[in-house]
């Protein structure tokens, strides 16, 4: 874990550390968050928290590539800046190994065995639950029904990649304001490489073979990446190597994209009925094509406020805080945190107001995280190692690079392949 480490003691300098108690001394508990709906939300659903507890929340809103960066640096280094962090199934086990988190072991009202076990294992680490999801996903295809049906093209679950480039090149009306795909652009490994990832496994492609060496040559590698840069360079938005998660879904609110393939997640962020769904394209290997994650909370270890963060946690994970944002004026049913726990499913109120939920769960169900003969290592669009981080993050700008044009795809994955070729090789691995 050396590289991870020296890369967050680098990262950690000026950071201070959090006050952890307000006027009056009561606790005070700083949460680091993504800043993704459901978290937000979770700011308004929580006040009556803070009522009913006097415990007063600190909320650090930040873009997903930011808090990434924030949060490893600081809970890496004992930096106690926050109490309550944002992090998912790639950190989760590796954290929790090294003792940077605490494990969270709640109450039996909390119902453990509820939450998914798909969930459940991936922020587990030897049986030990270190991470409480807060919302789950895997990705799918939503897409626009009124522009597939007025150009003739249907999308069908697990379609071919051939097909779904030729029903985004039917949708395409950039005159008015309409592009075939939106996908995510912007450089980060679990930016625009969980996209990226997806489509490689797809190909029989993998980040890595059995000895830790970079696949980023291969051939599988090139054809997901040229298929990548030629389906989002013609028939997707300008400047998409800038588009993220929270860009691409204002553009499709906007009604300017004519399919997106993303976090199952979003669809209860889709201001419109005039949405499908399908299951993640392949060209031709069955598993790896849709991702799997969870954004999950975590206590770093040496908290001060460490019982209350704990508490905290089991009550923003459970099946009360779900009943709060399902009867809450300001948002309702279609808007509680999904791929969580499985009584979220059975409740009549959400089959009502997720007309979703059946394409989310067989996608949550299908994602493939276990390592195989092909990918030698657990995950779906990451590998669960302690490089992957630092792998993975100069893989995603060399991708960038190529999907702006400034390089060839050839170029950008013989750079790629160079780059993490030395961070692997300097952290042991051969």
């Amino acid at each position: 874990m050396t590289s991870l480490r020296n890369t967050a003691l680098g990262l950690a300098m000026g950071i201070a550390t959090a006050t952890t108690a307000f006027a009056g001394g009561h606790t005070e508990l700083t949460i680091a968050i993504v800043n993704n709906g459901h978290m937000i939300n979770m700011q308004k659903v929580a006040e009556a928290y803070t009522a009913d507890t006097g415990v007063a929340l600190n909320w650090v809103s930040l873009e997903e590539g930011v808090l990434r960066e924030q949060v490893t640096s600081d809970t890496a280094t004992g930096g106690g800046q926050y109490d309550i962090i944002n992090i998912g199934m790639q950190e989760a086990p590796i954290w929790g190994a090294a003792g940077w988190i605490e494990p969270l072991n709640f109450g039996a009202d909390y119902d453990v065995e509820d939450i998914l076990p798909a969930m459940r294992a991936g922020l587990s680490h030897e049986g030990t639950l270190y991470a409480a999801p807060f919302y789950g996903e895997s990705s799918m295809v939503m897409y626009r029904k009124d522009l597939a049906e007025a150009a003739g093209v249907t999308i069908k679950d697990n379609d071919s990649w051939a097909r779904v480039m030729n029903a985004a090149a039917a949708m395409h009306d950039p005159d008015n304001g309409v592009y075939g795909a939106c996908l995510r652009g912007k450089p980060g490994w679990g930016d625009n490489m969980a996209f990226v990832t997806t489509v490689v496994n797809s190909y029989g492609g993998a980040w890595f073979d059995a000895e830790g060496r970079p696949q980023l040559d291969s051939a599988m590698w090139n054809q997901a990446v040229n298929f990548y840069v030629d389906l989002l360079g013609s028939y997707g938005p300008p400047g998409s190597e800038g588009n993220s998660f929270n860009e691409i879904l204002a553009l499709y609110n906007e009604d300017k994209c004519g399919m997106w393939i993303d976090a199952t997640i979003a669809a209860s962020f889709l201001e419109n009925d005039n949405v499908a769904y399908a299951q993640s394209p392949n060209a031709g290997v069955a598993a790896g094509a849709n991702w799997l994650w969870a954004w999950a909370m975590a206590v770093p270890t040496g908290s001060p406020n460490s019982e209350a963060a704990h508490d905290f946690i089991e009550w923003a994970t459970s099946k009360a805080y779900v009943q709060a944002v399902g009867n809450h004026a300001d948002f309702g049913w279609g808007s509680v945190p999904t791929g969580q726990r499985a009584s979220t499913y059975a409740i009549p109120e959400f089959q009502a107001a997720a007309g979703f939920a059946a394409a989310e769960m067989a996608a949550i169900d299908s994602a493939a995280p276990a390592a195989s003969d092909i990918k030698p290592y657990v995950g779906v669009q990451f590998a669960a190692i302690p490089e992957f981080p630092e792998v993975g993050s100069a893989v995603a700008q060399e991708i960038a690079a190529a999907l702006s044009g400034a390089k060839s795809v050839e170029d950008a994955l013989a750079a790629a392949q160079s780059a993490a070729d030395a961070i692997m090789s300097e952290a042991g691995y051969y």
